[in-house]
């Protein structure tokens, strides 16, 4: 059964801040107004050696108003839960879109904001699923959990040192705007983290858990969603074969990618690149633009034809996933990219009226009550074979090649185009076989090069569903939780670097 919405957060004076602010703004003869009111929960704690370094507990609780006036933006926040100051931010945020319609005039621009029809959502309410609640699980308990497995750990031979880590997030919202649509929502998400350490001559070798972050509760430790037994027990003999690994011979292999590796490579090269305000060139200043810019929708040959890329705001336990996005948009599931080609983006109400989309796909995501909200990534993710192929089978048809599992680093470029990518951990591939680590590896391509080489996927046993707490975006910066599914997959033919010897050591 669904969790209630946690009744702190409803004996906030909700609808009657709301009330007071969009009423307001009607005065004022806005267009467009919509009120949120959130609080968000974060926890943090981290150990090093089992020893706690760190813990925190910090609430934000605010409020925001937003306007479409004279076609022009207005946006204000405040945090004192009172009726008089709602009324006083409406008043900021239509101050604010007088500014902005002034500074367009002056500027000759004719361009104004109109926002893509929804149909309204009176009352809605969400909650996302999970079954322990982590905030109802005392710290100490939390602690205690990461440090038995930083003991084990350290108990193992060849374990130096041990960090682990865990965040939690507890999220609430409370939307309303003039065309009536009011929702109330709540989610929390989990990222735990495990890497243990070697020192080998001076140096530092490490091995981290793949356990990708979610959006579950307190179950996902305990048992739920992921064997978390099995893989700590394991990380001991992964780390020494590292320690003891050559280094990678730099050429031209065949690569299976393991969803822990090829989850930050979809974001990346797929996930961004896909963003409608990218495209389009209004989100430029941080981490730039795109190449896949509008005029090569439903042409562009993105990847090989077995390429099926979905952008989803729906799917169970994903780290983007809502029941209705900070513009009161219904979320849903769509295309992105479809027998490889580029059939799709990620919009907001004012991107897809804009551009001609009959509705928003509800990407439009603020990070905290004082920041305006913006075009956010959906849980974007690759579509495993029909037929169960394992990850097996994609290694037995490789000849020369490398196994990738895990992230590590990357670097793209502004245009989300030309990339690299390291790994937690790559094994070598002779004759269909794996035959030991290698390390000081990194994989390069073009977006399109690398994704059209690919030649199959795995099945939906090998299907993971990964993805990340701090994707970065605007400026003022925000950060989002973003989710992202694939199976594991065989890429011909790409170019495999030594980092030692590109680094000039």
């Amino acid at each position: 059964m669904p969790h209630p919405i946690d009744p702190a957060f409803e004996a906030y004076p909700l609808r009657r801040l709301a009330d007071a602010a969009l009423g307001r703004a009607r005065e004022l003869g806005v267009a467009h107004a919509d009120f949120r009111l959130e609080r968000i929960r974060d926890a943090h704690v981290r150990l090093r050696d089992g020893r706690t370094e760190a813990a925190l507990d910090s609430t934000d609780v605010g409020f925001a108003v937003r306007v479409v006036h004279e076609g022009a933006w207005g946006f204000a926040a405040g945090v004192d839960l009172t009726v008089d100051a709602a009324v006083r931010v409406a008043e900021e945020a239509v101050a604010v879109a007088r500014v902005s319609r002034s500074i367009a005039d002056a500027s000759g621009s004719d361009e104004r904001v109109e926002l893509a029809p929804e149909p309204v959502y009176a009352d809605a309410v969400w909650v996302s699923a999970y079954e322990v609640n982590p905030f109802e699980v005392p710290e100490a308990e939390r602690i205690a959990l990461l440090a038995q497995w930083s003991r084990d750990l350290l108990a193992a031979d060849g374990v130096d040192h041990v960090d682990a880590s865990l965040m939690a997030v507890q999220e609430n919202k409370f939307y309303a705007d003039t065309a009536g649509t009011s929702t109330t929502q709540q989610r929390v998400r989990l990222h735990p983290q495990l890497t243990a350490m070697a020192v080998n001559g001076g140096a530092f070798e490490s091995m981290r858990t793949l356990a990708p972050p979610v959006g579950r509760g307190w179950e996902y430790l305990t048992g739920t969603g992921w064997d978390w037994k099995a893989e700590l027990a394991e990380l001991p003999s992964l780390l020494a074969e590292r320690v003891a690994a050559p280094s990678v011979e730099a050429g031209t292999y065949d690569l299976v990618i393991d969803p822990g590796n090829l989850w930050l490579t979809i974001h990346e090269s797929i996930g961004h690149a896909t963003e409608l305000d990218r495209a389009l060139g209004y989100e430029a200043a941080y981490a730039g633009t795109s190449f896949a810019t509008f005029d090569k929708l439903n042409t562009l040959k993105y990847g090989s034809e077995i390429m099926q890329v979905t952008g989803d705001r729906t799917a169970e336990h994903g780290l983007a996933t809502i029941g209705y996005d900070d513009e009161g948009v219904a979320t849903q599931s769509w295309d992105l990219v479809k027998d490889g080609v580029l059939v799709g983006y990620q919009l907001d109400r004012n991107m897809a009226r804009m551009q001609g989309f009959g509705r928003s796909n509800g990407c439009a995501f603020a990070d905290s009550p004082a920041h305006v909200p913006v075009q956010r990534m959906a849980n974007v993710s690759l579509k495993p074979a029909a037929e169960d192929r394992s990850t097996a089978d994609l290694i037995g048809g490789v000849e020369r090649g490398l196994y990738i599992m895990g992230d590590k680093s990357w670097s793209i470029d502004m245009q989300r185009y030309n990339f690299q990518f390291t790994g937690q951990r790559a094994y070598r591939i002779e004759n269909g076989k794996l035959a030991g680590q290698v390390k000081d590896f990194a994989y390069q391509a073009t977006t399109t090069d690398f994704w059209g080489s690919m030649e199959a996927l795995g099945g939906p046993s090998t299907y993971v569903f990964g993805g990340a707490f701090n994707c970065g975006k605007a400026q003022p910066g925000q950060v989002a939780a973003v989710g992202h599914g694939c199976p594991s997959a065989l890429f011909r033919g790409v170019r495999v670097l030594n980092t030692v010897q590109e680094a000039g050591r």
